[in-house]
């Protein structure tokens, strides 16, 4: 054993190692400004995370300098009644002379047996390697839609707003939070009210190939919500300039006009919750604006 080499270890990301997770992302993320990972590690310390997880993630380290990183999104949701903890490993990124370490950091982000991990922008080069590690491909693609095209002549009964305005109807306050919380987080959070209920809808700001306004869908109750009130929803969005959302799908979805996109954002998942379409709320997507 060459003992010249200092050793490898891998920890929690703490405050003090801010700055330089930061830059180590900025060289594995060159498409990515430094500024960019400094803004998304302070929005990460504003984040309280579930008891006995990480706030920021995790680093692996050779003595006392970090060679490798990856960020661990988690939080709690309720899922089927019940409250379940989610976490989304994101921007996951190990020095090429550390890369042998690199399973260091996967095992230690994954340790929790009841929990559900999520990995919702893997490149498909890194397939074969998440599958290998337990992971299974929940959504294939995405689908396009245009939603305004939807009923142009009904939904007059339908009303959209700005999820800062309480609906008149009941409501569920945990589903507030989320759209208050995901609103801080510099997405478009919106109430639907149909039928005397209230639906929430979160959306993240995007532009695809720098140049086609859309809105991705981050979070909603069902997808099927979203296709039955896609008109009203989507001429709201057209006029604040997103006239497309992006959904994802393992098809075409019956109801929107629009086109479905195999392997685009395929999303895998690990633990004991599948998670449904229709929800990337708390993930890099939303948290990040990865």
């Amino acid at each position: 054993m060459d003992c010249s080499v200092p050793a490898i270890r891998c920890r929690q990301i703490g405050e003090a190692d801010i700055a330089a997770v930061a830059a180590l992302l900025g060289r594995g993320f060159p498409n990515r400004a430094r500024q960019f990972w400094s803004d998304a590690l302070a929005r990460l310390s504003r984040r309280e995370p579930p008891p006995g997880f990480p706030k920021y993630g995790y680093l692996l380290e050779s003595g006392e300098v970090p060679v490798g990183a990856l960020l661990l999104i988690c939080s709690t949701m309720r899922e089927d009644g019940r409250l379940a903890t989610r976490c989304n490993l994101s921007s996951w990124y190990v020095e090429p002379a550390y890369r042998a370490y690199a399973t260091l950091l996967v095992s230690q982000a994954l340790a929790d047996k009841d929990a559900t991990y999520t990995n919702v922008s893997a490149a498909p080069h890194t397939w074969p390697i998440i599958e290998a590690q337990g992971f299974s491909r929940y959504c294939d693609g995405v689908f396009v839609a245009a939603p305004m095209l939807k009923d142009l002549f009904g939904g007059s009964g339908v009303r959209v707003f700005d999820a800062r305005q309480d609906p008149a109807v009941s409501f569920d306050a945990s589903e507030q939070d989320i759209l208050r919380r995901h609103a801080e987080h510099g997405c478009i959070s919106l109430w639907c009210e149909s039928d005397g209920q209230a639906y929430p809808f979160v959306f993240r700001p995007r532009v695809v190939k720098r140049a086609i306004p859309c809105a991705q869908l981050i979070y909603c109750r069902n997808v099927s919500d979203f296709v039955r009130l896609a008109g009203p929803t989507g001429r709201y969005l057209a006029w604040r300039g997103k006239p497309f959302v992006i959904i994802d799908s393992n098809g075409a979805i019956p109801g929107l006009i629009g086109t479905f996109r195999p392997g685009r954002m395929a999303k895998y998942f690990r633990g004991p919750q599948r998670p449904r379409l229709g929800d990337l709320a708390y993930t890099e997507y939303a948290v990040l604006g990865v």
